[in-house]
């Protein structure tokens, strides 16, 4: 009887131990999303010094990763978890949730936390981020992404860069070199949100129902897309 028992209280604290984790986890991924809801509208209020509009009007996906993490002495590390969104026939897909890791050389003394804002500019750079996992690297897959109302004439985005990447600290925005980084699907946020282990790629190709838990950040990335294209139009009437 007393086995019983035992055996019943320890399977009671593991079912309440589960539903505790996946509670946990799904108000985590929720408060990921309205971050990243914080960091677009930061873009949109700072045109002068944000990202160009140019650039954002451009842009087949966007990655959104609010309170990265950067620290160490000499040998510098990097990790993050974020949302990511691509453009589909129907518009924005719903949230595809990514982590951000990898390692970095340099002098990196203390700790910093920024947001991660990285665009995806082409099909070739968007068929890497569709494996579910790649690894940022600095040979035309990544580079800073240029700062600004426009972009530079100079900069070569248009035709090299998969992935422009851009970091956001104390409100500033300014490009970011993340050579090295590893890209990966984030599957317990994924699971925590859509209830079921879902892929990267049905995700983003526009295969997945938005959850309303996601709305807010949809219309930002939205509204910042027309706003920039309102802002580029104008330009070139001038």
């Amino acid at each position: 009887m007393k086995k019983t028992m035992s055996l019943l209280l320890m399977s009671f604290i593991a079912t309440v131990g589960t539903y505790a984790f996946a509670g946990s986890a799904r108000q985590d991924s929720v408060d990921r999303l309205d971050r990243s809801v914080h960091v677009l509208h930061a873009i949109m209020a700072t045109p002068d010094k944000g990202i160009p509009e140019e650039v954002l009007s451009n842009a087949k996906c966007i990655l959104v990763v609010p309170d990265l993490i950067k620290g160490g002495f000499v040998f510098g590390g990097k990790h993050g978890r974020g949302v990511a969104t691509c453009r589909t026939a129907e518009g924005w897909s719903a949230p595809a949730f990514v982590s951000v890791g990898g390692g970095s050389w340099g002098l990196q003394i203390g700790i910093e936390d920024v947001d991660l804002v990285m665009l995806v500019m082409n099909d070739q750079g968007m068929q890497h981020l569709l494996s579910s996992k790649f690894e940022l690297t600095g040979e035309g897959s990544v580079a800073a992404g240029p700062v600004g109302r426009h972009a530079s004439a100079g900069t070569d985005w248009k035709m090299n860069t998969e992935t422009l990447t851009y970091s956001r600290s104390k409100g500033v925005f300014a490009g970011l070199t993340l050579e090295g980084a590893v890209v990966e699907q984030d599957n317990d946020s994924t699971h925590a949100i859509y209830g079921k282990h879902m892929m990267f790629r049905n995700i983003l190709s526009g295969k997945a129902t938005t959850p309303r838990s996601a709305d807010a950040f949809l219309k930002a990335i939205s509204e910042a897309g027309q706003q920039a294209k309102i802002a580029e139009a104008k330009e070139d009437r001038k």
